[in-house]
């Protein structure tokens, strides 16, 4: 199955889970990821703003500033095609919506890419050697590739979206751990 029909598949395999379903099986996945050695270390953490079908990230992002720890979100500028991570204080104000439903925050202090301890991304597709598959801007991928950037690149997702093998071109990058409902699963020697 090539990366196209691999995106349809599971764009309709996350809409058919019910809003009650998805919110606790959310609630576990950020459960499973604080209690990780990864998060207890990470002083700054830039996570998704998630999408109403996507693993809800509320409760990372409210114990990470429990915790005293920075927060940063993606700001994607959609006309370079480029996120810049933009440190958040609030989910409730200050976030422009584009028409795929995206948050995007209007303003905010920019965060320097070196700083950043932990990446929390989507993905529509995971596999077990870290691959991912997300919808398909490559603004992950080629945020991951910048030469600054030394944070540890934590997927989350539901247990149904982990699959043996995902589709991969040389500028896909894969992430150091998934974190879902069920387990941690670590790639790359990301467990100490």
């Amino acid at each position: 199955m090539d990366k196209t029909q691999l995106r349809q598949q599971y764009r309709k395999v996350l809409l058919g889970i019910s809003p009650e379903e998805r919110a606790a099986k959310s609630r576990l996945v950020c459960k499973n990821l604080v209690a990780t050695e990864q998060f207890a270390r990470a002083q700054t953490v830039m996570s998704y703003l998630s999408l109403p079908h996507e693993v809800d990230t509320a409760d990372v992002i409210l114990c990470a500033w429990q915790l005293s720890k920075k927060v940063a979100a993606p700001k994607i500028s959609w006309q370079q095609r480029h996120m810049l991570p933009v440190e958040i204080n609030t989910l409730d104000t200050g976030f422009s919506m584009n028409a795929g439903g995206v948050r995007n925050p209007v303003k905010g202090v920019p965060m320097p890419i070196e700083e950043i301890d932990m990446v929390i991304t989507p993905g529509l597709v995971f596999d077990r050697t870290g691959s991912r598959l997300g919808k398909g801007g490559s603004y992950y991928d080629d945020f991951f590739k910048h030469k600054h950037l030394k944070a540890v690149k934590c997927g989350l997702a539901f247990e149904q979206q982990l699959i043996d093998d995902v589709p991969v071109d040389e500028s896909d990058v894969p992430v150091n751990m998934l974190v879902t409902e069920k387990q941690v699963y670590y790639f790359n020697s990301e467990k100490g």
